[in-house]
């Protein structure tokens, strides 16, 4: 049996108890405010949910589950299933048995930069974020507990000079954001734009990781300032 790490945060201190974990699932992080059951998150998604170029406490997952339940919603982070590189196929593929398996209350989705890289078409790119998002709603309890973050622009980062693509990176993100987007809208689903702000890592070098693509862990704490307060939105009527 797998072991889950349910930390409980009291009085300024933090404790933690272990639990059983179904086969195949790892606990990375999560908290719990003594007394309410938490709320069971998994987020879906690429290097820039997984948060390569920074440490698991660093990743904004790890920082929107502790800060929301700072805020008194009690949220326990199961694991994050998200891997540098992938796609929407791969997460179809790869991530969301997983996600399926976990029994989860609300996910975060941000997915697409490697499908760009890749030249998957911006048809193609529609039809697995649905396929994505109708299988994430058909496991939830609640259908509106998804929250959709927009893939960053990043064009601007050093190792971008490097990828010698047939079109402008950045015309090309905002196209499939686009598509996020008008995908939120349609199904009702909040949404977070981070695009703007990831420009700004053009002119701080802070804000990008050694390997001088990814973001470091500074940017990603900014991602996650925009994040939560669209999280506490969207959870604060549960609980």
């Amino acid at each position: 049996m797998k072991i889950e790490i349910i930390c409980l945060l009291k009085r300024g201190l933090l404790f933690c108890l272990s639990a059983g974990l179904s086969s195949g699932m790892k606990a990375q992080s999560g908290h719990q405010d003594a007394g309410s059951k938490p709320l069971r998150y998994v987020p879906l998604g690429d290097s820039y949910t997984i948060c390569e170029g920074a440490s698991a406490a660093e990743s904004w997952p790890a920082l929107m589950s502790k800060h929301l339940v700072e805020k008194g919603i009690p949220v326990l982070l199961l694991f994050n299933p998200a891997r540098t590189g992938w796609t929407t196929q791969n997460l179809i593929d790869r991530e969301l048995p997983l996600f399926d398996a976990s029994d989860p209350d609300f996910t975060t989705l941000l997915i697409g930069v490697n499908d760009w890289v890749q030249g998957v078409s911006a048809t193609v790119f529609a039809k697995n974020l649905n396929i994505i998002l109708d299988r994430i709603q058909s496991k939830l309890k609640d259908k509106q507990k998804i929250l959709l973050i927009t893939i960053p622009d990043f064009s601007v980062v050093p190792a971008a000079a490097s990828f010698h693509f047939s079109g402008d990176i950045s015309k090309g993100i905002t196209a499939f954001d686009e598509i996020v987007t008008a995908e939120a809208r349609a199904r009702k689903l909040p949404v977070v734009d981070i695009f703007s702000l990831t420009q700004q890592m053009k002119n701080n070098s802070a804000l990008i990781a050694r390997d001088g693509l990814h973001p470091s862990a500074a940017e990603y704490a900014l991602w996650e300032k925009l994040i939560l307060p669209a999280a506490v939105k969207m959870l604060g009527a549960a609980h």
